[in-house]
């Protein structure tokens, strides 16, 4: 799982974000507190601007 945000310029795709959404909540027993708290609502939003982008591109 990785820690650090993708470089700028550079999204990823829906799927990767929400695979590593996934790695965090399975490692942490879906328990989000302090800084995983933070870390996941940094992967939703970057999700939802993903799927945005997604659906942007596919219409």
């Amino acid at each position: 799982m990785s820690s650090t945000p993708p470089p700028p310029g550079a999204p990823r795709s829906a799927a990767a974000v929400d695979a590593e959404i996934r790695a965090l909540l399975q490692s942490t027993g879906g328990w989000l507190w302090g800084p995983t708290r933070a870390r996941y609502e940094a992967l939703r939003d970057e999700w939802v601007a993903a799927v945005r982008e997604e659906i942007t591109t596919a219409a």
